[in-house]
């Protein structure tokens, strides 16, 4: 089997008495049921902090996120546990792996078309799983859904599995849920042919740049 590792991903364990409670009050989707899930870390406006996947593991959580980002992410939930007794520490006897396609690991929780993904120990490092991504339309980190610029609908994670409507209270819910109640999605992330991600308006937005999984659920304005 060739190598599988993703190199440029970490692994965050959160561990203690009510972790799953304690990050479902936290992120954008319900950490309560099956796992994994893709979610973000939001500001209270609703903007995206961080994004990454949470896993099971016993009653432990979890974080597979960016490697660059791993620190300020581990920091940033630190800032919530005040006197819970939750431990938040980088996993480093774990990694993630990825593969296009076979039976190994579960489907991506975003979009099937991503391939399988799965924790182990760390074996050579993948190729491809950028590439791949970015051909399918779906941006992800910080370098592509910004830090505190952009709010978490426009970074289509209604389209791709990444927030519940259903769950209650989460940091950025109240503005995340009154966009999706009015369905006023105006803008979202779309990636350009030269593998870039820009913010664009979807009124009037060149059909060649939205994805299929973008227009089977939210049909494109009609022009003219």
């Amino acid at each position: 089997m060739s190598d599988t590792t993703l190199t440029d991903r970490a692994l965050i364990r959160l561990s203690g008495e009510g972790v799953r409670d304690f990050l479902q009050g936290l992120v954008t989707n319900d950490v309560s049921g099956p796992l994994p899930v893709w979610a973000g870390l939001l500001t209270p406006q609703g903007k995206a902090l961080f994004d990454f996947l949470v896993w099971a593991d016993g009653d432990d959580l979890l974080i597979d996120c960016e490697e660059a980002q791993a620190d300020a992410l581990a920091r940033r939930l630190s800032l919530y546990r005040l006197r819970k007794p939750i431990v938040i520490a980088r996993e480093p006897s774990l990694a993630v792996h990825w593969a296009r396609d076979g039976r190994e690991g579960v489907p991506d929780p975003r979009l099937a078309a991503l391939g399988r993904r799965w924790i182990a120990p760390q074996d050579g490092p993948t190729s491809g799983w950028r590439e791949h991504r970015l051909a399918l339309g779906v941006p992800e980190g910080v370098d592509e859904l910004g830090s505190d610029k952009t709010l978490w609908l426009e970074c289509n994670a209604d389209l791709l599995n990444g927030v519940s409507f259903t769950k209650g209270c989460y940091v950025g819910q109240e503005n995340t849920a009154r966009m999706n109640w009015r369905n006023k999605v105006n803008r979202r992330l779309v990636v350009l042919p030269d593998g870039t991600v820009e913010r664009r308006q979807m009124d009037g937005l060149d059909p060649a740049l939205v994805p299929d999984w973008m227009t089977a659920v939210t049909p494109l304005p009609q022009r003219g």
